[in-house]
């Protein structure tokens, strides 16, 4: 069963001045989808998950995320949250289970005022990068061959080049990639790759 994935960033600095512009660098590195490019999805809760979200603003043709940081830069609070939503291509087996293809796959970039849900930033990150399931960078479910190794690959390796690409470009003090799952992600990564040599 797959569990979720994500990237956890912590910064020297996040007071609310810096929450969106820190976010904002965050994103400038992410690799958009050719198929869906830009911001999809901006909202923003306020004090804690329990409470009704005070904006929700989609875009279909999707945004710069530029555009998507003014729209929430009208309500900065230090106990708020701001969710934007993007995708990005990654190689998954088609319908048939016989094809490769490269499909956008939904992230979400969730900015965590320090204020928000009594400080949770502390264990999930000023900002956190949610990228769903682990199974396109592990394809538990497929046998592996030099083809699944090879897609397998190249989305690994895109998630190597974002998250290397945030820690140089955008300040961060800390970062820890972790799933869901009890066992280490690299290691279960590297594992999974040792079985096809």
């Amino acid at each position: 069963m797959a569990d979720s994935l994500y990237l956890s960033l912590w910064f020297p600095d996040f007071e609310v001045e810096d929450m969106l512009p820190r976010a904002l660098s965050v994103m400038r590195q992410f690799p958009f989808s050719a198929e869906r490019p830009g911001i999809k999805y901006v909202g923003l809760h306020p004090v804690s998950w329990d409470e009704a979200t005070i904006l929700e603003q989609s875009f279909p043709h999707g945004i710069q995320p530029e555009a998507a940081v003014l729209v929430a830069s009208e309500l900065l609070h230090e106990d708020y949250a701001y969710v934007f939503e993007a995708a990005w291509d990654l190689w998954m087996l088609g319908e048939g289970q016989e094809h490769w293809l490269l499909k956008p796959s939904l992230v979400r970039f969730v900015v965590r005022g320090e204020q928000f849900d009594e400080g949770s930033y502390r264990e999930e990150g000023h900002i956190q990068v949610d990228f769903g399931p682990d199974s396109p960078f592990l394809q538990e479910h497929v046998q592996l061959t030099g083809e699944v190794e090879m897609q397998v690959r190249a989305n690994v390796q895109k998630l190597v080049d974002f998250t290397g690409n945030v820690e140089k470009h955008s300040g961060t003090s800390g970062r820890l990639l972790w799933s869901e799952a009890e066992e280490n992600l690299a290691q279960k990564l590297i594992a999974r790759l040792q079985k096809v040599q």
